[in-house]
């Protein structure tokens, strides 16, 4: 038994398979904290149902009727997606993350349900009605947005302004996407946590910058800010911080011991922190060079995140959605606590050498999400784009695509030769 939280952790190795599989043992229970890993769920239904009556003015019929139709169908709303939420904190399965809690990834899940749910029935709407509901989500949305390009202007030294000789570099440097582009790389090194495949993401947005620049004015973007600032700045100092925060963890001892052993206040305050630490650490295998299936696997992993980051940015053009937002933000944080678990996910997968192998919820949840942002951007920037890709561009990603075939192509043949050999 392994000491993981409040409660111990039985460690069970799989036959011919390095990962984990973790059931909690009820005799183990921390005193102190039993309470929290104990099923409360008919409780919790009573204190709901109370809840409802309150909040739906059951027993006073007359308190409601003050309310007009659109605020009674906001607060049903509201109350439905409490409803489902609490089901999902209650009864849906565990995820393979515990820490700090098991019902706290169990919410995600529900979270993650509910934006997919909401962004289906967005898809169904046309552009201007989807651009107003958003107003239901935040009362500043529903509003065109000015165009806003970084690379009118690329002169770094200004000779002829008198108040600022510097002016290009220092709006940029104060720009909102210079913490977002730190925050967000630590972020991903955290789940990621392999070096070599954060540059290539790294490298490959930036490109993703350039190919669609002639569609999005936020892409267009001077050199020094595409290549000085972001890549080798903001990105570096993301991913950096990262590797150093996985490292950390990764050379950690976990010893992880209840609150009612603490021996004193700070040793109890230490513990209920590390609460909200990683239980174990477990190192990510990607090996994208171990064969032509998994180099498309791991391929496909960058594709993915590339489409989710360049969604964030086709969303608010076409729902008019400004950078400042919360709804941004909002979007932003719930799609980093989805891939924690997804990551793992994904990553257990490809290290899982079963024949039949069946892909986690949360990265059924992700792949699904991804898709259907994908759709709507589709569909909502039909006619905002007037000026076509330029040719050049055409002719490189299609050289890129024939080669990445070509590669697997002769690396599988070389792979069937070999093996053939072997067996003669």
């Amino acid at each position: 038994m392994e000491a993981n939280g409040s409660y111990s952790v039985r460690r069970d190795k799989v036959k011919g398979n390095g990962d984990l599989k973790y059931s909690t043992d009820v005799n183990d229970i921390d005193p102190w904290t039993a309470w929290a890993y104990r099923p409360h769920t008919v409780t919790l239904l009573f204190l709901g149902a109370c809840l409802l009556i309150w909040s739906s003015g059951v027993l006073d019929p007359e308190k409601d009727s003050v309310h007009d139709v659109i605020t009674s169908v906001k607060r049903g709303v509201w109350a439905m997606i409490a409803v489902f939420l609490t089901y999902c904190l209650l009864q849906a399965p565990s995820t393979i993350l515990i820490r700090p809690h098991p019902a706290i990834w169990r919410l995600v899940h529900g979270m993650a349900i509910i934006y997919l749910v909401v962004l289906t029935f967005l898809l169904f709407q046309q552009r201007d009605d989807a651009r107003q509901f958003m107003k239901f989500l935040h009362p500043d949305l529903g509003v065109e947005l000015p165009e806003r390009s970084y690379g009118t202007d690329c002169r770094i030294y200004i000779s002829d302004n008198p108040t600022s000789r510097f002016k290009n570099v220092y709006e940029t440097l104060f720009d909102e996407f210079v913490l977002a582009h730190i925050f967000g790389w630590w972020g991903k090194a955290i789940m990621i946590r392999n070096q070599p495949l954060l540059w290539v993401l790294s490298i490959g947005f930036e490109m993703m910058e350039l190919t669609f620049r002639h569609m999005l004015p936020n892409f267009n973007e001077c050199w020094w800010d595409s290549i000085v600032l972001d890549i080798l700045i903001c990105n570096w100092f993301g991913i950096w911080a990262g590797m150093r925060t996985v490292r950390y963890f990764d050379g950690k001892t976990y010893e992880w011991v209840g609150l009612s052993r603490q021996p004193n206040i700070m040793g109890k305050v230490k513990r209920t922190l590390g609460q909200f630490t990683p239980a174990q650490w477990d190192k990510d295998e990607w090996h994208p060079l171990l064969g032509p299936w998994r180099f498309i696997q791991v391929l496909t992993l960058c594709v993915v995140f590339l489409t989710v980051e360049l969604n964030t940015f086709f969303l608010k053009f076409c729902l008019w959605i400004p950078p400042r937002n919360p709804v941004i933000t909002y979007r932003l944080i719930l799609w980093w606590l989805i891939a924690l678990p997804t990551i793992r996910e994904y990553n257990s997968y490809l290290q899982d050498r079963k024949p039949v192998k069946k892909l986690g919820t949360f990265c059924w949840l992700a792949l699904a999400l991804c898709i259907v942002e994908l759709l709507i951007c589709v569909k909502f920037g039909r006619g905002l784009y007037p000026e076509p890709m330029p040719s050049w561009l055409i002719i490189f990603w299609s050289a890129v695509g024939f080669a990445l075939v070509l590669f697997v192509a002769v690396w599988s043949w070389q792979l069937h030769r070999s093996l053939r050999k072997k067996i003669q």
